[in-house]
C-alpha cells in the first residue's frame, strides 16, 4: 500500500537548519564558547610585473612590530594584531566600528619567486612586500635572426621583351 505525502518546504528546512547545527557543533564542540578575539582579514593589492610580484596591505594603526610575515611553499602569509584602546569608563559608547584584534591573511603566488629576497616596507599604513621572481622564471626576449633569402636573377626589362 503506497501512501502520499504532501510536500512541505518548511519541514525541509528544519531539517537542514538541525543538520547544519550538527556539522558546526562537530567542529567548534557542542556547549563551547566561541573564541573571545575575532580573527579578520586584510585588503590587499597583488600586482606583477617582469621582475617582481609586489603586495600591498592596507594596515592602518597597526604597529609594524606587530605585523608578523612569512613565505613558504609558495604561500604569503601576513598576520598580527591590532590592539584596542582602553575603554573609558566615563563614556558611552553609542557605536563601536572600529576594527582591534588578530588579523591574517594568506594568498598563494605562483612558483618562481626569490624568497631569500624579499623585501618589506611599512608607510602611512600601508605594508608593501617586494618578492622578485627567480631569473629562470623572468621573461626574456628572444631574438630572430633572417636566414639569408636565396639570391634573385637580375635582369633587365628590355631582354624580356626581345624572347617574347
Amino acid at each position: 500500500m503506497a501512501y502520499i505525502t504532501r510536500w512541505n518546504p518548511y519541514r525541509d528546512m528544519a531539517i537542514m537548519r538541525r543538520s547544519m547545527d550538527r556539522l558546526v557543533d562537530s567542529f567548534v564542540g557542542e556547549g563551547e564558547d566561541l573564541p573571545e578575539t575575532v580573527t579578520w582579514g586584510v585588503a590587499l593589492d597583488v600586482r606583477e610585473s617582469e621582475e617582481a610580484f609586489v603586495v600591498e596591505a592596507s594596515l592602518p594603526g597597526v604597529n609594524p612590530e606587530d605585523i608578523d610575515v612569512t613565505y613558504n611553499n609558495n604561500v604569503l602569509t601576513i598576520k598580527g594584531e591590532l590592539r584596542s584602546e582602553v575603554e573609558k569608563e566615563d563614556a558611552r559608547y553609542h557605536l563601536r566600528e572600529r576594527r582591534y584584534g588578530l588579523f591574517s591573511r594568506s594568498i598563494t603566488l605562483p612558483r618562481g619567486i626569490d624568497g631569500e629576497n624579499i623585501a618589506a616596507s611599512y608607510t602611512d599604513g600601508v605594508l608593501t612586500l617586494s618578492l622578485p621572481k627567480r631569473e629562470e622564471v623572468k621573461p626574456r626576449r628572444i631574438e630572430i635572426h633572417s636566414v639569408t633569402s636565396p639570391q634573385m636573377i637580375e635582369g633587365q626589362a628590355a631582354d624580356i621583351a626581345t624572347k617574347n
